[in-house]
């Protein structure tokens, strides 16, 4: 059959429109299958966030390689471990220990951490390896009360921190540790510190590279001389200010 010629009217032998077939009904419910869609993801993206975090968090824990490390999740976050295995501790069998130069030497539980007086901030995290994380929410108690109720004695000039993975240290400058952004940390990103991320307590050192940061904390121990960490002893600065060491020049976290 020949086509009609331009400008000719529609074939009134052609078939009508299928009333099943018209466009706004089909249009319409493609759309609320797309909205539909659309709100389950949302609904559903920090469920699957956490899952992506606790897995890759649990395969990291036990990957000396550390290539795990090399994987991004849903919050930016990569996950490493220096230790092969890391153990959990429960709020029931978690301890911190302060003692070292001090008149007052200290054993906390976790519940004893909750107890005192809380300081939340929020700050862009920063890796020495790169990669950055913006705007990340961290609790806990200033480092600086824990110094204070101890009571740090005459000549000390730094504080040693040590971890229940058996293998990482870090230490920071007494005048470091009493910065008010420096924190023994219960809670990150608005929920308790997770294994993965080093809970149940972790050290966060807002200023400075991540890795001063100390997961799995266990143990603060006021010293006379600063005490190169695991990674300075491997080449990392001991100062790790963000863009002003490491010979990097990131922008400030603070």
């Amino acid at each position: 059959m020949n086509s009609p010629p331009p400008g000719a009217g529609p074939d009134p032998a052609a078939p009508g429109p299928d009333p099943d077939s018209v466009g706004t009904p089909v249009g319409r419910r493609l759309v609320l299958t797309m909205l539909g869609l659309g709100a389950a993801g949302l609904v559903a993206a920090p469920v699957l966030q956490r899952t992506l975090e606790s897995g890759l968090g649990a395969v990291a824990d036990k990957d000396p390689t550390g290539l795990t490390g090399l994987l991004p999740n849903g919050g930016g976050f990569r996950y490493y471990s220096v230790a092969a295995s890391v153990p959990s501790k429960s709020a029931a069998d978690y301890r911190l220990t302060v003692g070292g130069l001090v008149d007052r030497p200290a054993t906390y539980t976790l519940d004893a951490l909750k107890a005192l007086p809380q300081t939340r901030m929020v700050r862009d995290v920063q890796c020495v390896t790169g990669w950055r994380v913006p705007e990340t929410p961290f609790e806990g108690v200033r480092l600086s009360a824990l110094l204070d109720a101890a009571g740090v004695r005459p000549g000390a000039k730094a504080i040693r921190f040590t971890c229940f993975d058996g293998t990482y240290s870090e230490s920071l400058t007494l005048a470091q540790a009493r910065r008010a952004d420096v924190l023994v940390a219960l809670r990150m990103q608005d929920r308790p510190v997770s294994h993965s991320h080093g809970g149940p307590v972790r050290l966060y050192v807002a200023p400075m590279y991540f890795y001063k940061s100390a997961k799995w904390l266990s143990g603060i121990t006021v010293t006379d001389s600063v005490r190169p960490g695991y990674w300075e002893e491997l080449g990392y600065d001991v100062d790790a200010w963000v863009g002003r060491s490491n010979g990097r020049d990131d922008a400030p976290t603070t």
